[in-house]
């Protein structure tokens, strides 16, 4: 959309009533000039994506009349004239027969059409005067799509059937040969390959190029016909070699800085860095010449992001300078591109519409334009139309809504979508992809990756080699059905008790619904997450307890702040829920008082400036634990507490920062120079240490002898309790 987001990341509606029960099957068929068998004729509908204008109920979509099972599963229509239902073969072919095997409710007239493109159909075949059972229908003519269109029904019900069959032969090359074209005019375009149309149906690739080959067969098996990457080097040849093999083309990538999301590095002066400039295009041109005839290689994409992420390197009247000559230097990367390759379009990808203009104005030689969006996907469409673009595009990334567009939850944190939600965005984000006909061009959605960490379960699809709901979901979008598929557990109604203050070492609980669609027996594992709390992003495993009826008890860590929990749940067959809430450590209650709040505080040092510096002694006693001292990362160090009298000390709380003393004494005293000792550790292992002291002093120290990093010590708080 127009307005810049703020921060990016580092990366089923119908219902209906069935049909009621019409008797047996007619066994009899009708014969409609049955042609002779042909030794070239293939079975080519079964498994393909189907379509139709209406479906009676979620159990009667249009891919249960191509997914081979005869009398099992049934395509279903509303009742009502005209009704069609329609079979992409995937590319086109030369049409012999088509078999349709009606349930109860028949067509009684209704004709066989053919398209090459979806859009523009041809009738193949008429017929009139139906009586159910099996049509097998000769048909002569070629085509991609094939439809059966019915005109009028045998009785007050629609059309059903049980399978809609298609015999030929391939007459043309596959979409994965031949030259990639932009065609067509303002607002009716269509990418082309080798002259037939293709749609990107498509996904960003996460895994390493050395697991191409073991994890591209299930992409395919996806109905994924694309993939997308950020850089192309030498690396590059043993997944479009893998690509290939498989049927799949791939959106070559070329990182230019500063990119929006990991790996972007620094900043680059796009008006006088003429060495950085001459150095790309001489590196991508390399490439291109390399790749440029290998049969996987789809088009070329020019920089992620750029556009936006240049805010973080300039301001004002410069930054609008520095968007500019970005842009323009694009053009030339795609003027070059198209000297040594003419027979694959140029893209540029950014992740803000705001972009477009500049692209507009400065790169004029793209072939289409890119974009990055999640939750506000469909206004990618709205904004084409207002900005009076004359150029395609298709999304390079899309999705649910990501961490930087949601709100945040009850502990200040982004509020994650639920499985059973990111499911829904990607259905939401094809729908909005394929409702910009003539200009969308199609997606690569994000993402095929098999981390399992914080980013990786909230957008990856096949997390550790799970299979999520999402996955199911793209798979739905782009192949028209997941019938025989066994679907994850669905998690829902999760919640984590207490929330906001649970206990640092203690335990909460998790509670969620879960159930699994095909009845297995669920497996769980607990997880937890300190991206929020420390900045670590892995997932670790939870100490945990089932206590009955989808209820678990969990350690919370040691360590104060927001972590997120994350429970799975795992069929056994591939698939896994998970579903995650954030859960705030908060320190342990102490009996007694802190005497120490607010009571003069010093150090031997203290940082002034580095980080979130500076961070003075006080800040260990002014009853926070979002701030914190620091010290010199040298030893010994020492930091004390005046309490200004004399006062029974009990107990001491201390709270450390990662920054943490291995080795520390507790000291007291009466005048703050004699000093006594009166606890003492070499295992300190930081987060929370609580300590008893029986002791009756007005001064208490902490003298610190070995550090337990490299950097100094750092407490956010020190508890004197009396």
């Amino acid at each position: 959309m127009t307005t810049a987001p703020a921060y990016r990341r580092p990366a089923g509606r119908r219902a209906g009533v069935p049909l009621l029960a019409l008797g047996a099957l007619v066994a009899s068929s009708l014969a409609l000039t049955a042609p002779p068998a042909q030794a070239a004729e293939t079975l080519l509908s079964q498994g393909k994506r189907a379509t139709a204008s209406s479906q009676e109920g979620d159990g009667y979509a249009a891919s249960a009349a191509v997914d081979g099972n005869l009398t099992g599963t049934r395509w279903a229509s509303r009742w009502s004239d005209p009704q069609w239902i329609q079979v992409d073969l995937g590319q086109r072919a030369d049409l012999r027969r088509v078999v349709l095997t009606w349930e109860g409710a028949y067509g009684k007239s209704y004709q066989i059409q053919a398209s090459d493109n979806g859009t523009d159909w041809r009738t193949l075949k008429t017929v009139t005067g139906g009586d159910g059972g099996t049509d097998e229908v000769a048909v002569s003519g070629s085509g991609r799509y094939v439809r059966m269109l019915g005109t009028e029904r045998s009785g007050g019900y629609g059309y059903s059937l049980w399978e809609f069959q298609v015999y030929g032969s391939a007459d043309g090359t596959p979409p994965a040969e031949g030259a990639v074209k932009v065609t067509g005019s303002q607002g009716n375009w269509q990418l082309t390959v080798g002259g037939q149309p293709y749609t990107v149906k498509g996904l960003t690739w996460g895994p390493a190029i050395a697991d191409a080959a073991k994890y591209l067969p299930d992409v395919k098996s996806m109905g994924v016909n694309t993939i997308r990457t950020w850089g192309t080097d030498g690396g590059t040849k043993p997944l479009l070699d893998s690509a290939a093999a498989h049927g799949i083309r791939v959106v070559n990538g070329f990182w230019l800085q500063p990119g929006g999301g990991p790996g972007s590095g620094g900043c680059v002066n796009y008006v006088t860095d003429t060495t950085y400039k001459n150095t790309m295009l001489t590196e991508f041109a390399k490439w291109v010449e390399a790749y440029k005839s290998h049969p996987a290689t789809l088009m070329w994409n020019v920089g992620n992001e750029s556009v936006l992420g240049l805010q973080n390197c300039y301001s004002g009247a410069e930054l609008e300078t520095q968007r500019n000559a970005y842009t323009g230097f694009v053009n030339d990367v795609a003027k070059k591109i198209h000297g040594i390759d003419p027979d694959h379009p140029v893209t540029s990808t950014d992740a803000w519409t705001g972009a477009w203009p500049y692209y507009k104005r400065n790169a004029p030689d793209l072939d289409l334009y890119s974009m990055n969006s999640y939750g506000d996907i469909c206004g990618v469409q709205e904004d084409w139309k207002e900005g009076g673009y004359t150029k395609p595009y298709i999304i390079t990334e899309g999705g649910p809504a990501g961490e930087w567009e949601v709100p945040d939850d009850a502990n200040g944190v982004p509020d994650e979508p639920t499985d059973v939600q990111k499911a829904e965005g990607y259905t939401r984000a094809w729908d909005c992809v394929t409702g910009h006909r003539g200009v969308a061009l199609g997606a690569t959605l994000f993402h095929y990756g098999v981390e399992h960490d914080f980013g990786g379960v909230w957008f990856n699809l096949v997390p550790d080699g799970l299979k999520r709901l999402s996955y199911y979901s793209v798979k739905r979008a782009y192949t028209g059905s997941v019938t025989g598929d066994n679907t994850p557990p669905v998690i829902t109604n999760m919640t984590v008790s207490p929330a906001s203050s649970a206990h640092a070492g203690g335990e909460f609980t998790v509670r969620a619904d879960v159930r699994d669609p095909d009845g297995d027996p669920i497996t769980y594992e607990i997880f937890l997450s300190g991206n929020y709390a420390n900045g670590d992003k892995r997932l670790v495993e939870a100490e945990w307890r089932s206590t009955g009826n989808g209820t678990f008890a969990v350690k919370a860590p040691e360590k104060l702040g927001v972590w997120k929990v994350y429970l799975q749940a795992e069929d056994g067959r591939g698939n896994a829920g998970i579903e995650t809430e954030s859960v705030k450590v908060v320190a342990p209650p102490v009996t007694g008082t802190n005497v120490a709040v607010h009571k003069p505080t010093t150090a031997s040092s203290f940082q002034s400036s580095y980080g979130d510096c500076p961070c003075p002694p006080a800040k260990a006693t002014d009853g926070r634990a979002d701030t914190r001292w620091a010290s010199d990362w040298s030893d010994p160090q020492w930091i004390q507490v005046d309490l200004g009298a004399a006062a029974p000390v009990r107990k001491l709380q201390l709270v450390w920062d990662p920054a943490y003393a291995k080795s520390y004494e507790v000291q007291v005293s009466d005048d703050g120079t004699t000093w006594r000792t009166v606890h003492t550790t070499t295992a300190g292992n930081g987060d929370i240490d609580t300590v008893d002291v029986a002791a009756t002093a007005r001064h208490v120290r902490l003298h610190l002898t070995a550090r337990g990093t490299g950097w100094g010590y750092s407490l956010h708080e020190i508890g004197i309790y009396s």
